[in-house]
């Protein structure tokens, strides 16, 4: 026969699966330290190529100003000047990054941990049914 609480349980469990539950569980398989180390490896690379793309508009809007000027610039100074910004830019970025997913991570395990309740009271609720027959 037909438990209606196991019906129940089993479809909120279904509908966890379908939607979030994709998402955590992928999380879920990682340690967090292996988490969160690609996510910033991920942000580096991507503040990496923003921070390129930018700078690399930066001289394109200001190239006639920078080739009158070039032999008058301090190229080591300047270059220090950017090297200086790129590395507040990645920097923020990454520590942004970890707080953003070190919160998502945290999230899915909390969320992972109920899933799993609901699933040792679905064996519970089936020892049940098989000890009663």
């Amino acid at each position: 026969m037909l438990s209606e609480e196991r019906i129940k349980l089993m479809t909120r469990m279904a509908a966890y699966e379908e939607n979030e539950g994709k998402q955590y569980m992928a999380i879920g398989s990682y340690f967090r330290s292996d988490y969160m180390g690609k996510q910033v490896i991920h942000s580096v690379i991507s503040a990496t190529i923003a921070f390129l793309i930018v700078f690399g508009l930066y001289v394109y809007y200001h190239f006639d100003i920078l080739m009158q000027d070039i032999y008058k610039l301090d190229l080591l100074g300047m270059g220090k000047k950017v090297l200086y910004y790129y590395a507040i830019f990645v920097a923020g970025y990454a520590i942004l990054t970890y707080i953003v997913y070190s919160v998502r991570y945290n999230r899915a395990r909390k969320s992972l941990r109920k899933y799993y309740s609901h699933l040792k009271q679905l064996l519970a609720l089936y020892d049940l049914e098989g000890k009663s027959r």
